[in-house]
């Protein structure tokens, strides 16, 4: 299973003595699911909602305001949020940090996994904050394990979802083909013993990451990385979200039931999630239209913003115009 981590750690323990900052309490957020939910909102409330799921360890802000700002251009209100366990949403520290073995157990053997929670719980989070925001349903573009997040939504949700975008992501068959061996090193190391070292792990490992066939926008990325930090550094969060997709399993299966129209966007180039994921994610969902963007990587470069856009709403366009979107 796929390691990504970002401002976070994985297979090694954090440090016990760096502490999250105070700046991890939530500042615009709402009781959802049971946790605090830290989101902002763009465009006009009237407008036709569209939720955005961000991946594992990376905060809402990784969702440039610019390429929201297309969104709303083409008349979408768009939301934005902190998953559990990074950024300014409910951190599960009291729950410690899960083994390896343990999150896998779950998935390989069909016993419930000794993890703090599951795929399906942050699904719930979705759901919760469209109820806190009075959404009855909304159009839903995930990328990396936000994908897995939105495939879970429109699964066990499906009448939160009025169309679904899987943005480089996976149905998590064990079948599929991993990241590339030499990106493991940059998956594994230790947590930082600082700002300056966190922010540079980070920017090592999505210069690897990033779109052979764009330029990397170095300066912009520092500054989200930095804001990232500065918002909310806790590496534990980033293993239990890990945990959580190790024991959440395949949901390749379940994926046959969604009927809300799906686009599956995926870069050829991706080293993290490879193209196969997405053919088969688009197999696996019936109607599913698939985008195979050239040059792309794990990474979202301004120059595709238009392709993407374009996209998400020809896919939203084909929801039942007679969906209503509001709650009662």
């Amino acid at each position: 299973m796929t390691c990504l981590v970002l401002l976070g750690a994985c297979g090694h323990s954090p440090r016990r003595d760096s502490q999250p900052p105070a700046s991890c309490q939530p500042w615009h957020s709402v009781r959802a699911n049971g946790i605090d939910i830290e989101y902002e909102t763009f465009g006009k409330e009237g407008n036709p909602p569209l939720l955005l799921i961000m991946g594992v360890s990376v905060q809402m802000v990784f969702w440039d305001e610019e390429f929201i700002e297309q969104l709303v251009q083409r008349g979408f209100r768009v939301i934005r949020f902190d998953n559990r366990d990074v950024g300014r949403s409910t951190h599960f520290r009291s729950a410690g940090v899960p083994s390896e073995a343990l999150s896998s157990q779950g998935a390989t053997s069909g016993r419930q996994p000794d993890v703090p929670y599951l795929l399906s719980d942050m699904a719930a989070d979705a759901a919760g904050l469209l109820d806190a925001l009075g959404i009855k349903a909304a159009h839903v573009v995930g990328l990396s394990m936000g994908g897995m997040i939105a495939q879970e939504l429109a699964i066990r949700h499906p009448e939160r979802v009025l169309s679904l975008t899987s943005l480089m992501s996976t149905t998590s068959d064990p079948s599929l083909p991993g990241p590339k061996p030499e990106l493991l090193p940059l998956f594994r190391q230790e947590p930082a013993r600082d700002r300056e070292q966190a922010i540079e792990q980070s920017m090592r490992l999505f210069r690897a990451i990033a779109s052979p066939g764009f330029p990397l926008d170095e300066a912009g990325l520092r500054k989200k990385l930095t804001l990232s930090y500065d918002r909310c550094y806790d590496p534990e969060g980033t293993i239990r979200q890990q945990a959580a997709i190790m024991a959440s399993g395949s949901r390749k299966q379940a994926l046959a039931s969604v009927r809300a129209p799906t686009l599956v966007i995926h870069g050829k180039e991706d080293p993290v999630i490879p193209v196969e994921a997405g053919i088969d994610t688009a197999r696996s969902i019936p109607g599913a239209e698939l985008l195979v963007v050239e040059g792309l990587g794990h990474d979202l470069p301004r120059e595709v913003w238009p392709q993407i856009v374009e996209a998400i709403a020809a896919n939203a366009a084909r929801a039942p115009a007679s969906t209503s979107i509001r709650s009662e």
